[in-house]
């Protein structure tokens, strides 16, 4: 877990040494701990190594330069939310638009002003801090839902294979990159809101009483007020509280129909479905095989279930069946 309370550490990365003397001295009082690197090259592989909170990068180096230097650090999943400023004497907005489009953050002009780059740092570091602070939720989020999936005796490791096929049926699917992160990690979290339903309920052997499925059905909108306050929390709580929705427009909480239900929500009701079926989530659910599973789907296509989709999860997600689906 991000220890929020510990020193910042910026990254300075200049092949001038003095430069980058200068801007350490700058950020002598401000409390973090400064390290510097000499070339592209050299900045990517500190950030691989132990990531800095900011980065102040030039862009003229020798080797790899700064701007390809941002888009490496940009690329890399443990760096990728780092703020990057690129410290240029260059003001061009052609320089500025490509500065953007490899992924920094920031600009600061040659020579730099001691005022503007504490002002700046500053800054940028409390914008850090209340990311990482945002992550760490997540991370606790992370396992109060993997708590929960302890608390039902039928769905161990169920959150986290269903996620891991909604993000390839995303992908197949062409959903943009974010839409698909928030996909999977709508996924990793849709039972959640379970932590709202009594034990004897989710481990109940019996067929649920209209009361039961009643409590039940509450789980996807208190799953969704669970995951409101994290990061792209609306595109997350839509999926979740939206997850138990049909195409037909019989489902619940909102009685939602065809494309009024978002791609990912119903990427998500398929592959829960899916998993439930061939893994029995339920107790009174026997554990069907993989094409029995298949065939079940089949049959709600269109129903419960976006048929494009299912046709996507079968043919080009999943790896075909040995024998036809009866």
């Amino acid at each position: 877990m991000i220890d929020v309370k510990a020193r910042q550490r910026v990254l300075v990365v200049d092949d001038v040494v003095e430069n980058c003397e200068l801007i350490a001295a700058y950020l002598e009082d401000l409390g973090c701990d400064v390290v510097t690197a000499h070339s592209g090259g050299e900045a990517v592989a500190a950030m691989e190594t132990r990531p800095a909170d900011l980065v102040l990068m030039d862009v003229e180096m020798p080797g790899m330069n700064g701007l390809e230097a941002c888009r490496q650090i940009k690329a890399a999943s443990t760096s990728k939310m780092v703020p990057v400023v690129i410290v240029t004497a260059y003001s061009a907005v052609d320089d500025r638009v490509a500065a953007l489009e490899a992924g920094a953050d920031d600009f600061l002009a040659k020579p730099v002003e001691q005022t503007e780059l504490v002002a700046r740092v500053r800054s940028l570091l409390r914008v850090k801090t209340l990311y990482d602070s945002l992550v760490q939720t997540e991370q606790v989020v992370f396992a109060l839902a993997r708590a929960v999936e302890a608390k039902d005796n039928f769905t161990e490791a169920h959150s986290e294979r269903v996620a891991e096929i909604a993000r390839r049926l995303a992908t197949a699917a062409g959903l943009d990159p974010e839409t698909v992160a928030a996909t999977y990690f709508a996924a990793r979290v849709h039972d959640i809101g379970k932590i709202g339903v009594p034990d004897e309920i989710l481990n109940k052997k019996e067929a649920l009483s209209p009361e039961e499925v009643a409590v039940m059905r509450t789980v996807p909108v208190l799953g969704a007020e669970i995951c409101r306050p994290l990061r792209s929390s609306h595109g997350i709580t839509e999926i979740i509280r939206h997850q138990k929705e049909r195409v037909d427009g019989t489902g619940y909480p909102d009685g939602l129909s065809g494309e009024q239900i978002s791609p990912a929500a119903r990427i998500l009701a398929i592959c829960d479905a899916y998993d439930s079926l061939v893994s029995g989530e339920r107790a009174e659910r026997p554990q069907m095989a993989d094409e029995r599973a298949r065939a079940v789907l089949l049959r709600q296509s269109g129903r419960a279930y976006d048929e494009k989709l299912v046709w996507l999860l079968f043919n080009k997600v999943l790896p075909p069946v040995s024998s036809p689906v009866s």
